[in-house]
């Protein structure tokens, strides 16, 4: 028998509220990469592509399992599959962010980056599960992996639009909700997809390593990133003050454009 929620509801509302932070420090990021240029740009966006992708997707999905047990069995992990998944998480929204970045938010640039994103957090999710080793044979069924990945795909798509027009506070707080819910949403769809052999007796496994070996490096590691992630954010220009220094880079370099040209007499300084 399989319990998704063996802790009570603190993993479904933890995994939910660090997705939350990730999303709601990645839309930050990506509310700067708008108003800048160049190689700050591509910072801003890898920074939240490692907020989503990390703690907003990949983070939440694993807090999430801590609450997974099937009875008769002990749970562990394939360490090199479960950090294989991170970065896949971060890698696809990194490709998603990027793509509408270049192209815009227009329908074709939105379904693409929505596309591989989602397909990407699917595969994660997956990744994620084929990393779990409680020796019985565990299985899926067909139709909900599928609606799991196509939710997976709606959301990618709704983030990323998100992270293109959210200006306001009050529209990220909104937009911060909706994501941690759709990654959830997914989440727990592809459980719900999951069923495993039946078994009378204590089975030992042996592969990988323990839940609690593997919580309190995964703790540690992501306390420390989220505050470094913030304290960046928060000592950050706000997008406002970026895009006011973008303004008045540009109009300097006009009037200097202007005081060069008047120099060299090509132009009346009148004018």
């Amino acid at each position: 028998m399989i319990d998704h929620f063996a802790l009570g509801w603190v993993t479904p509302i933890l995994s939910f509220l660090l997705s939350c932070a990730g999303c709601a420090v990645g839309l930050t990021c990506t509310a700067r990469a708008r108003v800048t240029h160049g190689t700050a740009s591509l910072a801003w966006l890898g920074l939240g592509a490692v907020a989503i992708g990390g703690t907003g997707i990949w983070v939440m999905h694993f807090v999430a399992m801590l609450g997974f047990y099937v009875r008769g069995t002990e749970t562990r992990f394939d360490v090199p599959l479960t950090i294989a998944s991170g970065l896949l998480a971060v890698v696809v929204v990194g490709l998603g962010l990027f793509i509408v970045r270049a192209a815009g938010v227009g329908p074709v640039a939105l379904a693409a980056g929505g596309l591989v994103t989602g397909l990407g957090v699917a595969a994660m999710h997956y990744i994620g599960m084929q990393a779990l080793h409680v020796g019985v044979e565990l299985t899926y069924h067909t139709p909900t992996v599928i609606a799991s990945v196509v939710i997976a795909i709606v959301a990618a798509t709704a983030a990323l639009w998100l992270s293109a027009k959210v200006h306001t506070i009050a529209a990220g707080a909104g937009a911060t909700v909706i994501m941690g819910l759709a990654v959830s949403g997914m989440h727990y769809t592809g459980m719900a997809a999951l069923s495993a052999e039946e078994t009378t007796a204590i089975v030992q496994n042996t592969a990988g390593i323990g839940v609690a070996t593997l919580l309190g490096p995964l703790i540690i590691g992501v306390t420390i990133s989220t505050i470094m992630m913030l304290l960046v954010v928060g000592l950050a220009p706000s997008p406002e003050e970026m895009e006011a220094q973008e303004k008045f880079r540009g109009w300097q370099g006009r009037q200097d454009e202007i005081q060069r040209e008047t120099a060299a007499g090509r132009r009346s300084p009148l004018r």
